[in-house]
């Protein structure tokens, strides 16, 4: 697996490019924002994972904005929500007018293309390593960990159900504190949780996690046990590769 820094060459034999972006904050003023973006992806390669804060406030119209730009895109686009996208407590309605834009949500289904396998959810806070939130005391404390225990496991469930002998994992929030790091120390604990991390290095076919969240954060880092990790946030990435998304071949 390999990170394309430059020229959008076709990708090596037997391996799929996959352009990844978060973070893209669409709202109802945009118009043909990201068009010109999703026709250049489509030339660039073969797969487009969206990590995630995909609207600015959760808003059906916001999302009718991002399916238009999507027309611009003709390759097999999978995607996770974000917490932006929950705002309006109508997540539901962003996704389904997503699908019918064409993108597979990872969220409720794994998906193989081309031969690589693809499964993600958006993962919630909950800190790292010895950082991490354990369920003790109060109510209120047990059921915030429950909600990122629940993300973790769903996410292993995902990777679960997939054969392939490549898979890539999408998610929102950071599953590592490397690519988190940049980010304001205090903030460490509401940008992931290793516990999505945890599920990942159950299985040595992920050959690459895509996230975004931490806008300030760092590029990439691995699991405990290496699993390549990219926080494909589009203002981390503009900064590495001038250009607002990654490519990589898996």
């Amino acid at each position: 697996m390999n990170a394309i820094s430059e020229a959008h060459s076709e990708a090596p034999p037997g391996k799929v490019r996959l352009a990844a972006i978060g973070d893209l904050h669409v709202t109802e003023q945009d118009r043909r924002r990201y068009y010109d973006m999703f026709h250049e992806i489509s030339q660039a390669a073969d797969v487009l994972a969206l990590c995630g804060d995909l609207t600015n406030f959760g808003k059906a119209s916001e999302a009718e904005r991002l399916a238009e730009d999507l027309t611009g895109c003709n390759i097999p686009t999978v995607a996770v929500l974000g917490n932006h996208d929950y705002e309006c407590g109508d997540p539901d309605t962003v996704a389904s007018i997503l699908r019918q834009a064409g993108v597979t949500i990872l969220d409720d289904q794994a998906v193989e293309i081309d031969g690589v396998g693809f499964a993600g959810v958006k993962g919630f806070v909950g800190g790292f390593g010895r950082g991490e939130l354990g369920a003790f005391g109060e109510s209120a404390i047990k059921t915030f960990v429950d909600e990122s225990v629940a993300e973790a496991r769903k996410l292993e469930n995902g990777l679960r159900s997939l054969r392939t002998e490549r898979t890539v994992a999408v998610l929102h929030y950071a599953p590592i504190v490397e690519t988190v790091i940049g980010e304001p120390p205090e903030i460490f604990p509401f940008l992931g949780s290793s516990r999505l991390a945890e599920a990942i290095d159950r299985f040595e076919n992920v050959k690459a996690v895509v996230h975004g969240h931490a806008h300030r954060g760092s590029y990439e880092g691995r699991t405990m046990r290496g699993a390549p990790v990219f926080n494909c946030a589009q203002f981390v990435v503009s900064e590495r590769f001038d250009r607002p998304y990654a490519l990589l071949d898996i």
